[in-house]
C-alpha cells in the first residue's frame, strides 16, 4: 500500500532512544501515542485551548514524520524516537492524563497543513522557557489561550496565517515499499508515487527527465527517468525499482522539500560572513553558532548519518554530536570542536550541494539570482 494521501495509521512504531541507540521499539495506537506525548510534554491544568493547539501540533508533527517516511527512508524499523532532541517525548507505560485523553480522542484526526496543501506541516515546537524556537512555545500557548485566542489562532500566531486544519481517515498502517519490484510494464497507484515524486526532485535535479503523463504507467518515460535517477545517486541504473531505488527516491524527495523549507526560513543568516573565525564547541551560542546549526540542517537532508538540529544558537549537546558525526562521515578528527579544519569542510560540503541543485531550481517559489545570495556565501572563496 502506498501513502498517496496522507491517512492516520491504526498504530506507529517509537524508538526509545535517539535514532541511532540501542534502544526498544514499541508500537502502539496512533491516538495512544499521542495521549502518551501530550501528557509527558503539557500540563492538564492549562487552558483547553493551548491543550488543543499543542495537541494539533503533536498530531501535525508525528503525521509528517509518518508520510514523510523519516526513518523508515533511512533505514531505521521504527516511525519516530523518543528523543526530544530529534522529535517528541514518549514514555513507555506512562500514566495519562484524563481530560488530555479526552481532547486527544476528539481531534487525534486532524492535522496542521499550508493552505494549499495537504501534506502534514512539520510543526516544530519547544517549551519556550529553557529552550526557544522559531515554531511554537508550549508555554506562549498559554497566555494566549488567556488572552482568548481559539487553538486556530494560536496556531496561526507560531506558524502563519497560511494554515488550515485538515482531517485525515484512519487505515492501516503499512510500509510504502509495495512488496515487489516495480519495472517495465507494471501499472498502479505505486507507479503514480513514483512518478509524482521524480518529477518533484526533478526540479531540483534537472538532468533526471519529467515524465509526462503521470499515469500510474511505467513506460519508458518513467524507465529513463528512473535510470537517470539512479545514477544522479550512485544506483544501478538497471530502472526498476526495487526496495532499494524505492526508499532513496522517498528520501531524496523529502529532501529536496526540507532543503526548500530551509532556506526560505533561513535568507537572514546570508548577513553572517562565513569566513572562520574562531573554534565553536560546546557552550558557546550566537549567530554563528546558529550559522552552524543551518549548514548541519541542510546537510542532513542530503547525508543519512547527520541529523537535523534546533536552530537555537546555542551550542549544546545535540550539535555537538552532530559535529561529531559530520567528522566522522568525512574523515575528520572526531572531537566535536569546529576548528578551522572542520569549518572549511562544513562550508565547502554545504556550497558543494547548492552547487549540485542549480540556482533556479532550488526553491519552487523564489528563483535565487546567483550563488552569493546563499546564506553565509562569501564570494571570494567560490
Amino acid at each position: 500500500m502506498v501513502k498517496t494521501y496522507v491517512y492516520v495509521p491504526e498504530f506507529i512504531t517509537v524508538h526509545l532512544g535517539p535514532p541511532d541507540s540501542l534502544a526498544e521499539n514499541v508500537t502502539v495506537s496512533f491516538p495512544e501515542y499521542i495521549k502518551n506525548v501530550a501528557s509527558s510534554e503539557i500540563y492538564p491544568t492549562w487552558p483547553e485551548n493551548a491543550l488543543r493547539a499543542n495537541i494539533y501540533a503533536q498530531v501535525s508533527f508525528a503525521l509528517n514524520r509518518i508520510y514523510t517516511e523519516w526513518y523508515r527512508s533511512r533505514g531505521y524499523p521504527f516511525d519516530i524516537t523518543s528523543s526530544t532532541s530529534y522529535d517528541q517525548k514518549f514514555i513507555k507505560n506512562r500514566n495519562i492524563f484524563e481530560n488530555i485523553s479526552e481532547i486527544v480522542d476528539d481531534i487525534f484526526n486532524r492535522y496542521v497543513v499550508k493552505q494549499g496543501s495537504q501534506n502534514p506541516y512539520f510543526t516544530e515546537y519547544c517549551n519556550g522557557t529553557t529552550v526557544t524556537c522559531k515554531g511554537l512555545s508550549q508555554w506562549g500557548t498559554v497566555d494566549l489561550a488567556r488572552q482568548g485566542k481559539t487553538p486556530y489562532e494560536i496556531l496561526q500566531y507560531y506558524y502563519g496565517n497560511d494554515i488550515d486544519i485538515k482531517a485525515a481517515p484512519i487505515l492501516p498502517y503499512m510500509e510504502s515499499y509495495p512488496g515487489e519490484p516495480i519495472r517495465l510494464g507494471s501499472r498502479d497507484y505505486e507507479v503514480r508515487i513514483i512518478q509524482q515524486r521524480l518529477n518533484r526532485i526533478a526540479k531540483n535535479f534537472p538532468a533526471i527527465p519529467k515524465i509526462n503523463p503521470v499515469d500510474g504507467v511505467f513506460g519508458e518515460q518513467t524507465e529513463n527517468s528512473v535510470k537517470a535517477f539512479q545514477r544522479v545517486f550512485n544506483l544501478t541504473p538497471d530502472g526498476i525499482v526495487g526496495p532499494g531505488t524505492w526508499y532513496k527516491i522517498s528520501f531524496i524527495y523529502a529532501s529536496v522539500r526540507k532543503l526548500s523549507e530551509l532556506y526560505g526560513e533561513n535568507e537572514a543568516l546570508s548577513d553572517i560572513p562565513a569566513q572562520f573565525v574562531e573554534p565553536l564547541e560546546l557552550g558557546d551560542s550566537g549567530q554563528r553558532v546558529m550559522l552552524l546549526q543551518y549548514y548541519i540542517n541542510v546537510l542532513a537532508a542530503f547525508y543519512e548519518d547527520i541529523s537535523e538540529v534546533r536552530e537555537d544558537g546555542i551550542f549544546g549537546e545535540e550539535t555537538r554530536q552532530q559535529v561529531l558525526n559530520f567528522q566522522r562521515v568525512f574523515g575528520l578528527n572526531q572531537d566535536g570542536v569546529v576548528g578551522i579544519g572542520t569549518w572549511d569542510a562544513l562550508y565547502d560540503a554545504y556550497i558543494g550541494i547548492l552547487r549540485s541543485v542549480p540556482q533556479k531550481y532550488f526553491n519552487d517559489t523564489v528563483n535565487v539570482p546567483n550563488v552569493g545570495q546563499y546564506p553565509g556565501f562569501d564570494y571570494r572563496r567560490s
